[in-house]
């Protein structure tokens, strides 16, 4: 079993949450057969939607640097970090240290590649996404497009609902209310990128095939860990499918 590090504290809860999916994924017997994680949950770190969509905030790279580098020196064989608008400042954490990263955001657009071929893929997360491409490449590797809320503002203010009361009911009908608009603009496939919003996913109804982003990323980390698969795949493997309708 490979040993994880997981840059955490985007937020807190959505930290833990991770966490506590990738011990459901395991069909374990005793402590020793779960995914063994090495966790900074690090509620320090600058604001990420500040800092992308007011200007005004410190630089996060640096610290997200930092804290992967940490990590590693404590015994991480890979880096995973559960938060979709930090993965703006992956580049900086892969580059922070030789250990893998398994980059949430490519994994991600696999998984949309293999649920809606060539398709528009409706992306349910911060604003902050979008006016910083974070999506894009990753999308565009694919043969995917990127479909966005046309109420930015009603996004971010359920992100901050949900970081400052916890998940909630009125949370959930606003997300898909959302999710029914991405849909009506041509939407394929739903994915849900904000761990925020993936504490809500499962109430999340929509007549089109949605995923979240942070589950293909507890899959793959619990594959990276058990399989000792070569560091050389972890952005381009496929992920297991969740959908409804």
């Amino acid at each position: 079993m490979r040993k994880i590090g997981v840059l955490g504290g985007m937020g807190p809860e959505a930290t833990i949450y991770f966490m506590q999916q990738v011990v459901a994924a395991v069909a374990a017997q005793d402590d020793s057969d779960h995914v063994p994680l090495l966790v900074d949950n690090n509620t320090q770190v600058p604001s990420r939607i500040a800092a992308i969509l007011e200007g005004h905030s410190a630089d996060p790279g640096p610290v997200l640097s930092q804290m992967a580098k940490g990590l590693v020196s404590i015994g991480a064989e890979a880096l995973v970090m559960p938060c979709n608008t930090a993965h703006y400042y992956a580049d900086q954490v892969a580059a922070a240290t030789n250990a893998p990263f398994l980059n949430m955001v490519d994994l991600a657009c696999a998984e949309a590649a293999s649920l809606a071929p060539g398709g528009k893929v409706g992306l349910l997360g911060s604003p902050a996404l979008q006016q910083v491409a974070v999506f894009e490449a990753a999308l565009a590797k694919e043969g995917l497009s990127p479909v966005y809320t046309r109420d930015p503002e009603r996004a971010l203010a359920t992100i901050r609902a949900i970081k400052s009361e916890g998940p909630s009911a009125r949370s959930a009908w606003t997300l898909t209310d959302i999710c029914e608009g991405l849909a009506a603009d041509g939407a394929d496939v739903i994915c849900v990128c904000c761990t925020e919003f993936s504490l809500l996913a499962t109430d999340i109804v929509v007549k089109i095939p949605i995923y979240d982003a942070l589950q293909v990323l507890v899959n793959r980390t619990v594959e990276y860990s058990q399989s000792g698969v070569s560091s050389s795949g972890v952005n381009t493997w496929g992920a297991a499918k969740r959908a409804t309708s």
